[in-house]
C-alpha cells in the first residue's frame, strides 16, 4: 500500500504549476504554493517549539486555505482536528479544549464568539481567511508565526524547488486525526485516525473509483467530516486532481453553475441533493412522457435523453456520483436505475475513515449499499435474513476514541471487532443490506422487532411525504411526516392528508408495523451536518 503523503510528494513535483485548490470563482493555490506553505509551516513549529503529534484545530467553513491549513498541519506531523463551523460556539470551546489543541485556525466571526480562557492549553489563534494572528497567550509562538516568512527566506534564499520536497511515510500507526461525531458539551467521542487509515481509504479509493491527474472536483460537504475530507479532497487533491470549493451550503441554481463551469470527474454527495433534482426535473420530465410506456423502444430512447441532460448540467464529465449519509429513496433509486445513471450509495462511518460498503455503478443492487470495503460480518445466527449488528474490521477502522475510556471499552467486540451500532443483513453475494440502528430499534408488544427506517422508506413512496419518521408512543407506531402539499388543495381535503398517506402506507406493511398515526410536521426535521435527521429531538 503507497502511503498517501508519498503520493502528495510525487504531485507536487511533477504538478509544481498547476492549480492545486481553488474557491470557486474565488483565489487559488497551485501545488508550488501548497509546498511553500508545508515548509513554512514547519520552519514556524520548530522557532515555536511545538512538536510532531501536537493536535492542532481547524474550526472554519470549507475553502482552499481551510485544505492549505490542514495539509501544513497533516505533513508535518501535528495531529488534526477539524471541528464543524456550525457548532455552537460553546461546543467549539469545548471540543478545542478537550483535543488538548495548541493552535486554533478559525473564521475570525466564529472567534469572536469564542472565550480562550476556555481553552487553557491553547497557546494561539490564527484567521484562516487571511493567516492573520487573532490572539495569542504565548510570545514566542506569536513572534514565530509573524515571522515565518521570514524564515522561510533564510532557509531558501533561491525559493524552493521540486526537488527540495519530502513528505514522511514512516508514521504510518501514529495519529493523524481526531473528528468529532458531534458538538456535544457532554462527553465527546473525538474518532482517532491514524495516517494508514488514510492511505488504506486512498488505496480502496484508487482501486475502485481512480482519478487523473489534471481532473477536477468541486468540493461540497463539510470537510469537517470524515466523508468530505476523504472522498472530496485528499484522495483527489494527492493524485494531481484541482478541488473547487463552494464554501457554504449552495443553493441548486449555484451548484449546477459550478458543476458545469468546473466539470468534475465525480460527484460526492447526500441523496437528499440527488432526491431534490429528481423532483424538479427527472421526475416532470418523465411524466410528460408517459405515452410511451407501452413503447418499449421509445422509453429506452427517453431515459437514454434524460441521462444525458442530466449528466451534461453536472458538467458532461462525471464517470460516477456518490451518495452516502442516508439512504436513497427506494422511487429515486427506481429512476436512477431505469435511466442507467452511474451512481452508488455506499455505506460508512467516522470510525472507518470514512469507508465500510461499496460497489460501482453497473454491479450496485438496489436497496444494498454495496460490498465490504474489508472484513465486515454480521453478528446473527442467520445473516442473510435476520438483523444483527454490523461489525467491522481492517486497516482503516479507528484505533479509539480520544480521552474516552467508557466509549472505548464497548467500541469493540472481545475477539476485536469493531461495533458500528448499525443492524443489517447480508446476502450470498455480500451485499449489506442496512436494517437501522440498534438504538432506534423498537420492539413491540409481541416480541417483533421493528426498523424505523424500513418504515419510513415505505412511507417516503406515498403522496406527498418528503421526510418521515417513525416514533413509539405508548406502544403504537406514530409517522411524523414533512409533507409537500399542493396550494390547489381545499382547506377540507388538506385534513384528509394524514389519513390518505397512513392507509397508502400500511398497505405495504406487514401487520406488525403498520402505523397507527400519521402527524403533519410544519417544518423540515432538523438534520445532522451529514443530513440525517435528529431522532434524539423527536419523540
Amino acid at each position: 500500500m503507497k502511503h498517501y503523503l508519498k503520493k502528495l510528494e510525487e504531485t507536487v513535483q511533477e504538478r509544481w504549476n498547476q492549480k492545486a485548490l481553488c474557491d470557486y470563482e474565488g483565489e487559488s493555490f497551485t501545488y508550488a504554493d501548497l509546498a511553500k506553505n508545508i515548509e513554512m509551516f514547519q520552519l514556524f513549529l520548530n522557532e515555536a517549539k511545538i512538536t510532531k503529534r501536537n493536535k492542532i484545530a481547524i474550526c472554519a467553513r470549507n475553502s482552499a486555505r481551510w485544505a492549505m491549513a490542514f495539509w501544513a498541519v497533516n505533513v508535518n506531523g501535528c495531529v488534526a482536528v477539524p471541528l464543524l463551523a456550525d457548532f455552537h460556539p460553546n461546543s467549539v470551546s469545548t471540543l478545542t479544549h478537550h483535543s488538548d489543541s495548541v493552535l486554533l485556525f478559525i473564521d475570525d466571526d466564529i472567534w469572536a464568539k469564542l472565550h480562550p480562557e476556555q481553552m487553557p492549553a491553547l497557546k494561539a489563534a490564527i484567521n484562516v481567511k487571511d493567516s492573520r494572528l487573532l490572539w495569542h497567550r504565548d510570545e514566542k509562538v506569536a513572534k514565530a508565526w509573524k515571522n515565518r516568512e521570514k524564515l522561510f527566506a533564510r532557509r531558501y534564499p533561491h525559493g524552493l524547488s521540486p526537488k527540495q520536497v519530502s513528505y514522511p511515510t514512516d508514521n504510518s500507526d501514529k495519529l493523524a486525526i481526531i473528528n468529532y461525531t458531534s458538538g456535544t458539551t457532554g462527553n465527546p467521542k473525538g474518532v482517532m485516525l491514524t495516517y494508514g487509515a488514510i492511505s488504506d481509504t486512498d488505496e480502496f479509493s484508487n482501486t475502485h473509483f481512480p482519478n487523473r491527474p489534471g481532473e477536477t472536483i468541486v468540493s461540497m460537504l463539510p470537510m469537517a467530516h470524515m466523508y468530505g475530507l476523504a472522498i472530496e479532497f485528499i484522495h483527489p487533491n494527492v493524485d494531481g486532481v484541482t478541488v473547487y470549493f463552494l464554501g457554504k451550503t449552495p443553493s441548486p441554481t449555484t451548484l449546477l453553475k459550478a458543476m458545469k463551469q468546473v466539470k468534475p470527474y465525480m460527484v460526492v454527495t447526500v441523496p437528499l441533493v440527488m432526491e431534490k433534482v429528481y423532483d424538479k426535473s427527472i421526475k416532470p420530465a418523465l411524466e410528460k412522457k408517459r405515452w410511451v410506456d407501452s413503447m418499449p423502444y421509445a422509453k429506452k430512447l427517453i431515459y437514454k435523453i434524460v441521462r444525458k441532460k442530466l449528466l451534461s448540467a453536472f458538467g458532461g464529465r462525471v464517470r460516477c456520483f456518490i451518495m452516502g449519509g442516508a439512504p436513497l429513496k427506494p422511487e429515486v433509486e427506481q429512476c436512477f436505475k431505469k435511466i442507467r445513471l452511474p451512481f452508488t450509495v455506499g455505506y460508512g462511518m467516522t470510525e472507518a475513515c470514512p469507508l465500510l460498503g461499496w460497489e460501482w455503478w453497473t454491479d450496485f443492487v438496489p436497496g444494498s449499499c454495496g460490498k465490504p470495503v474489508h472484513d465486515i460480518r454480521i453478528d446473527s445466527d442467520d445473516p442473510k435474513n435476520i438483523a444483527g449488528e454490523i461489525q467491522a474490521r481492517g486497516e482503516n477502522i479507528t484505533v479509539g476514541y480520544y480521552k474516552n475510556p467508557e466509549a472505548n471499552a464497548v467500541a469493540f467486540t472481545d475477539d476485536g471487532w469493531f461495533r458500528t451500532g448499525d443492524l443489517g443483513t447480508m446476502d450470498d453475494e455480500r451485499n449489506i443490506f442496512i436494517r437501522g440502528r440498534i438504538k432506534s430499534m423498537i420492539l413491540n408488544s409481541s416480541g417483533q422487532n421493528i426498523y424505523p427506517e424500513e418504515v419510513e422508506s415505505v412511507l417516503s413512496g406515498c403522496p406527498y411525504v418528503i421526510e418521515s419518521l417513525v416514533v413509539d408512543r405508548n406502544g403504537k407506531l406514530v409517522a411524523l411526516v414533512y409533507a409537500e402539499i399542493p396550494d390547489d388543495i381545499s382547506e377540507e381535503s388538506k385534513k384528509d392528508i394524514p389519513e390518505q398517506i397512513r392507509v397508502a402506507a400500511n398497505k405495504a406493511l406487514p401487520a406488525y408495523s403498520k402505523i397507527n398515526k400519521v402527524e403533519l410536521m410544519a417544518s423540515p426535521f432538523e438534520k445532522t451536518p451529514k443530513m440525517s435527521i435528529k431522532r434524539y429531538l423527536y419523540k
